[in-house]
């Protein structure tokens, strides 16, 4: 059977437009939005990430900040920086970009990223709020997946979906996401077991532990559409998801490819979730200020 490829290329410029759109009419009520990412890495592929969102920003007509801060910066002068981006009113959105320095805790800074700028879904109120169905911004890969399903019209209601992978990024966000679409979801992780035994009858699988090749094409069935957030750099420097895709390819009904699936969208709903978070600051300024 032929396998289809769920780009997400498409998808990610229509989100772009639709983020650029909403800069426009923002920047008419004189107000553009800002984009502030915190870095405290000296790792070649985390900057150029950077400066593909920095590019991607302001081709959407959002400012964007980079706030370098080196190699060996304490976790005490991170804290210190997200603390006064938080504060800062023409910040709208706030991005902490890991890797970061050994011995900086991750869990305890992404507490300091103030939840109405937390346009990645890292502070764990923001997947609290989630979990209880308030306002919140999901982690922008986590919701990518959501929309690659909504672009192909892929039903999620009622349907059995397998998540692999249980990371406060990916899946466990996701999950919560399924769960208000109404899906039935199972989410396996390192003591689960063997995969076919979940993987096998589901009708949709998304893989995002991080593991090259960790689903084959043995353990899906022909209709499943699999979703593969995996991104791992092999030693040659090119990029491969979580799925054997060549194995995969020919059995399961569709497929979303690495590069150029998740990805993709993703970097263009944190350019969305800036635009939206700039217009909720907004309000809620002029609520606090007629109030």
């Amino acid at each position: 059977m032929s396998t289809v490829l769920l780009s997400g290329k498409k998808l990610a410029r229509l989100i772009q437009q639709k983020a650029h759109d909403e800069a426009r009419d923002l920047e008419t009520d004189g107000l553009r939005p800002m984009l502030a990412v915190v870095v405290a890495t000296d790792d070649g592929s985390t900057h150029w990430y950077v400066r593909s969102i920095e590019r991607a920003a302001e081709s959407a007509g959002i400012s964007c900040r980079i706030v370098d801060l080196g190699h060996d910066a304490t976790e005490q002068v991170l804290a210190s920086v997200l603390k006064d981006l938080g504060a800062d009113p023409s910040v709208n959105g706030i991005i902490l970009q890991t890797p970061l320095p050994p011995g900086v805790r991750t869990d305890e800074l992404v507490g300091h990223i103030s939840p109405e700028k937390d346009i990645d879904g890292a502070n764990p109120l923001s997947l609290g709020r989630l979990a209880v169905g308030q306002p919140s911004f999901a982690p922008a890969t986590a919701r990518a997946v959501i929309e690659i399903l909504d672009h192909f019209d892929i039903p999620v209601a009622g349907r059995n979906v397998v998540v692999i992978g249980r990371s406060a990024v990916v899946g466990k966000p996701l999950s919560l996401l399924l769960l208000e679409r109404d899906a039935a979801i199972t989410v396996c992780h390192s003591r689960s077991g063997p995969l076919e035994k979940y993987t096998k009858t589901a009708d949709i699988v998304v893989v995002a532990a991080g593991r090259t090749g960790l689903l084959n094409g043995g353990h899906v069935s022909s209709d499943a559409v699999v979703i593969d957030v995996g991104t791992n750099v092999l030693p040659d420097g090119s990029l491969v998801g979580d799925v054997d895709e060549a194995s995969v390819r020919g059995v399961a009904a569709a497929l979303t490819p690495v590069p150029g699936g998740v990805g993709s969208v993703t970097t263009s709903l944190l350019l969305l979730h800036t635009t939206e978070a700039a217009r909720e600051q907004s309000r809620a300024l002029v609520r606090g200020t007629s109030g």
